[in-house]
This record gives structure tokens, sequence and C-alpha cells, in this order.
């Protein structure tokens, strides 16, 4: 396997490492150093290509043609080859077919497909036994505790009833989750949640004038990052929530 190449973005760190933990562990356990991933949704492949160029087949299945042309480019540019696909989420099997991929991705998706629980459930059915799926989803929580901060007292007041998560019509994002609802929509789907994950638990908070330009304050905040990720109460007020599953 190749070096690990550092993560885009560094907020990103935390995901990117389990990640990597789940790709070393399949390896292992498989005998395969070369495995197949799937990245739902995958845009213009700011995961799928660090992924190829740890030597995995690496398949992108996005809706924009736009999104996969910029991908290819990255790729070309990286000089790996990353198999870019048009496709909606909920049409995943029909695309790359049932049961093709070690590690299906799912970042960033379901906060926006009209029906998450058929996109999640088109996942789950992509994903080879006993491999693993990972998931990314804004938190509900999160959105309340900024819109608060920002002094949008009634955003606020409103995401924390909203049973969508939204703060109202004008909010740009279809839908947030707290985790419990994203793990009981990962388990509807026929998967099994192992662990849940906060995402940039203080990293959307921290002023970037504080770190920007300091390379040992960032690698600090990122530390604590990782402490704060599986932390049971911090991880609840995280931007993201990061879910690992795997097929039963």
């Amino acid at each position: 396997m190749t070096e690990r190449p550092r993560p885009r973005p560094s907020r990103g760190l935390v995901v990117w490492e389990i990640l990597r933990e789940v790709l070393d562990e399949s390896a292992k356990a498989s005998g395969r150093a070369v495995l197949d991933v799937l990245d739902a949704g995958g845009g213009t492949g700011g995961l799928a290509v660090p992924l190829a160029e740890l030597g995995h087949n690496v398949t992108v299945v996005d809706s924009s043609p736009d999104a996969l042309a910029g991908l290819e480019r990255r790729a070309a540019e990286a000089g790996v080859r990353v198999r870019a696909l048009q496709g909606d989420a909920d049409g995943l099997p029909g695309v790359v077919g049932p049961d093709s991929a070690d590690l299906v991705l799912c970042h960033s998706v379901l906060e926006y497909v009209d029906d998450p629980v058929a996109a999640m459930s088109s996942v789950a059915r992509t994903v080879r036994q006993g491999g693993a799926v990972s998931v990314l989803a804004a938190n509900q929580v999160a959105a309340v505790l900024h819109r608060a901060l920002a002094g949008h007292f009634d955003d606020a007041r409103r995401l924390l009833s909203s049973a969508q998560g939204r703060w109202g019509e004008h909010d740009p994002m279809p839908r947030r989750f707290t985790s419990g609802m994203l793990a009981e929509l990962i388990e509807n789907s026929g998967l099994r949640v192992g662990e849940l994950h906060g995402v940039r638990v203080f990293a959307d908070l921290v002023p970037s004038g504080l770190i920007d330009g300091d390379r040992g304050t960032a690698d600090e905040l990122l530390a604590l990052e990782r402490a704060a990720a599986m932390h049971p109460v911090l991880k609840d007020v995280a931007t993201q929530l990061h879910a690992l599953a795997r097929r039963r």
C-alpha cells in the first residue's frame, strides 16, 4: 500500500482516519490488498481520489455530470484512475450492481435526497457481506447551537422543534438528523450501526484567525477533535454525525 496522503480537507481528519482503519482491517481479513470502494454522491472526488491514491478500486456515482467531469480532472492530476458513473443514490444497485463494494461512502447525501429511506436502502444493497458503510450527515442539534450563537434565536427555536431539522423555508438544507434519527434510518435499512462519531465538534466554532497560519494550534485542534469524536455528550453537538455500519 502507498503512503497515506494528507486528507482533504484537514477538518475531515477524524473520518479519514476511520476509513483508513476500516480499509486496513478489511484488507487483512479478506487477504486482498486492493478493495472495492463506492462513493455515493462523491462529487468531484474529495475523498475518492485520496482513496484511489492508496491503491484501491474506487467508483463514484453522482447525479451531476459537471461534478463527475471535475472528478475526472482531479483524478488525472493525481495520476490515479477513478470510475465515474452518473446515477442517483436511490438507484445504486442498478448502476454498480448489488453486493459490489467492500466499503460504501454515503457522505452529505441523505440531507438532500428526495427519499432518505430509499437512498439508505439502496446503499445497504451495494455493500458486500461483512463490508462497511460510512454515513456522514448534518447534525440538527449542532445547527441549533450555531444559529443561536449567531444571534438567530427564532431560527434556533424553530430548528429545535422541527421534524426535518430546518429553521424555515429559507434554510438551504432540506433536512438534518439527530444521532438517534440517523441510527434508526441506518438500522432500518438492514445494516448494523457499530460506531457513531461527532465530526467538527469545535472546528466550526473556533475563529479561523486563531488557527490560520499556526500549524501547532491547528494540530492541537485536530487532537482535540479526535478526543471529542466519541465523547458521549460532545459527539451529539458536532456539526456532522458520522456512523460506521456493517452489513448484517
